[in-house]
């Protein structure tokens, strides 16, 4: 492709904006992020600061862009007071808005917008596979989802193309909620939570990038796509292949009720914990992507290679898989 073609990435200084950034600039991309992190800096890319409620300096770099992918929003692990809650919807809807103001500012529109989702809007869905036509579910995760994606959906901006990416847990090795359960590990307390039975929906980083730039670049691609690995796996299942990779021996399941405690100690809420939903990625499969990470033992695999050695394994590692779809 011709080099220099703009793809701007709000809220990009993440792990996930990180390696979207190198993935696009090794295709030619000029990569600009927008952070409200004042300093940071971020492989392969121009970081523009932005306060992410208004329009500023930062409109232009949108002008002519090939795509805009906003990934900004605070994080929902913590504690769900409602000031909190009050920041972390305001920090995806409001951000949402005002790009939504600039790119129907711009003289020539962004050709594509991709929006990051959630996956917690189908609420707690127990066996249910949950595709892009599956219910939205209830609860103040659901609801915050719900308004980022209304946000998005009530953005005038007739000339882009726009999808909404319906993110699974995503897995990267060093940053993100995986990170955080890998310490839990090694420390010798990751057992199942509560029932152990509800589904975690995952994401390799490396597949939700591909995603990310398959959508940029097909233009066939519109609307709602689920963006999670085909092969959810139960929680005691995620627990045990995560344990297995730093070696550490079986342990008990934790009842919901330590969960609960735990969670109120570490600040953060066990609905986050307790709770989960069955990805089915059908759009994504239909449109002939195919997830190169499709299968948890491989994506761990790839990410830590036996636990304490450094760089990534080699994939390919033969595992089973946990759960066969039936539509």
């Amino acid at each position: 492709m011709e080099g220099g073609r703009r793809l701007v990435i709000a809220g990009g200084s993440g792990f996930v904006g990180r390696a979207l950034a190198v993935a696009a600039a090794d295709r030619g991309y000029e990569v600009v992020v927008l952070s409200r992190r004042a300093g940071v800096r971020v492989p392969r890319a121009r970081v523009v600061w932005w306060d992410g409620r208004t329009r500023g300096a930062w409109v232009k770099e949108l002008e002519g862009a090939e795509a805009l992918v906003n990934l900004a929003g605070r994080t929902v692990n913590g504690r769900h007071t409602r000031e909190v809650l009050r920041e972390i919807d305001g920090s995806r809807v409001e951000t949402t808005r005002v790009l939504g103001d600039a790119v129907h500012g711009c003289v020539v529109a962004p050709r594509v917008w991709v929006q990051a989702g959630s996956l917690a809007i189908y609420g707690d869905a127990g066996d249910r596979w949950c595709d892009e036509e599956a219910p939205l579910g209830e609860g103040v995760p659901v609801r915050t989802a719900r308004r980022w994606e209304r946000a998005f959906a009530e953005s005038p901006t007739p000339r882009t193309r726009r999808v909404v990416l319906r993110m699974g847990l995503v897995l990267g090795r060093e940053a993100g909620v995986l990170a955080m359960m890998a310490r839990v590990v090694k420390w010798g307390v990751g057992g199942a939570l509560g029932s152990g039975r509800q589904f975690v929906s995952w994401i390799h980083v490396a597949d939700l990038v591909r995603v990310v730039m398959r959508v940029v670049e097909d233009a066939s691609m519109s609307g709602v796509y689920v963006a999670s690995s085909p092969e959810p796996v139960r929680n005691a299942e995620f627990m045990e292949q995560l344990r297995e990779v730093w070696g550490r021996p079986w342990v008990p399941r934790v009842p919901a009720w330590l969960v609960r405690c735990g969670c109120w100690l570490m600040g953060t809420e066990a609905v986050l914990a307790l709770t989960g939903r069955r990805g089915d990625p059908r759009r994504l499969e239909e449109a002939g992507f195919t997830f190169r990470f499709p299968v948890l033992r491989e994506a761990l695999a790839d990410l830590y290679g036996g636990g304490e050695r450094r760089g990534p394994a080699r994939v390919g590692v033969p595992g089973p898989v946990w759960a066969v779809k039936v539509r």
